[in-house]
């Protein structure tokens, strides 16, 4: 029996509403989901496309500041960006990087789990010492040699068309050993069930009951990790975009932004670093907060 049966979507609901702060968590998620997947529409400009751009808006404050144009609601920055509309637009690369680094490295840990748990031995041993030897690099330095590595063999135009998928296999390549070992010490435990050994007797095939039984066991925990993991995964992005080494300035994120930001703060442009940081907080803090709730949501010694 699987483990999200513990806790149906009854109980996941009635536990979500009985959550102020999950509620609250989920809505800010769902107001940034929203604000990226529909950018083009919500934003003033597209702050990707230079035609769109004028030096004239450089360094307008926000609206409500003297000064201020109510055309750029959050003023803009110093090549006339709106900071609303880079937001937006940023929003939808460091949460697709976020998503699709977690995913990356969640079905890489998760496979290399289920396989040394259920195989054992010598496969065991190889993979899980892999796996610590990954873990003894800081996953910010891994990613930092990757975009090094990939900047040493590629020529700078190829490295920026493909700078989105580098950060993903980057940042995704530094997070597997978690899933891995989390998923390996999950599936030693079911290995031992009955349900595994009745499956052994009917004939069935290593690899059905790895992924056809043991799998969905242990996905409870890998959700739970992956929904924390996104929120380290934006975090990260950031972090690469700010030092330098994520995406170009060309297609700033929120760490591109804040970077830029950093160099007029002390000369009264507060705005282009402020509310690029606060979104970045609030959905870091968000995503944390809903995984969480689901960590207590689907722990039955909790309920």
């Amino acid at each position: 029996m699987s483990d999200i049966t513990v806790a149906p979507r009854a109980v996941l609901w009635i536990s979500f509403r009985s959550s102020p702060i999950a509620m609250i968590a989920a809505t800010v998620v769902a107001v940034f989901l929203l604000g990226a997947l529909f950018a083009p529409l919500l934003a003033a400009q597209d702050p990707f496309d230079p035609i769109n751009l004028e030096l004239i808006n450089s360094f307008l404050p926000p609206v409500w500041i003297e000064g201020g144009d109510p055309a750029f609601l959050l003023g803009t920055d110093d090549q006339g960006r709106d900071m609303l509309s880079a937001i937006l637009y940023g929003s939808r690369i460091f949460l697709t990087v976020g998503l699709a680094a977690v995913a990356f490295a969640a079905t890489l840990g998760v496979t290399v789990g289920l396989i040394a748990g259920y195989a054992g031995g010598w496969v065991e041993t190889v993979l899980m010492r892999l796996a610590d030897v990954q873990l003894t690099i800081p996953a910010l330095l891994t990613a930092l040699m990757v975009d090094g590595f990939s900047r040493a063999v590629l020529r700078p135009e190829i490295h920026d068309e493909i700078a989105l998928y580098m950060l993903i296999f980057a940042i995704g390549i530094a997070d597997w050993p978690q899933y891995a070992r989390v998923v390996r010490s999950a599936t030693l435990v079911q290995k031992q069930s009955g349900y595994v050994a009745q499956a052994k007797l009917i004939g069935a095939s290593d690899s059905s009951i790895v992924f056809g039984h043991v799998l969905p066991n242990v996905m409870t925990s890998v959700l739970v990790l992956a929904t924390l993991g996104l929120a380290l995964a934006v975090i990260a992005e950031a972090t690469l975009s700010f030092l330098g080494v994520g995406m170009p300035p060309t297609t700033p994120s929120l760490g591109t932004l804040i970077r830029i930001g950093n160099d007029y703060l002390f000369s009264g442009e507060w705005w282009i670093t402020l509310f690029p940081s606060l979104a970045l907080v609030l959905l870091a803090l968000s995503v944390n907060l809903l995984g969480d709730w689901l960590r207590d949501a689907l722990n039955p010694r909790l309920r």
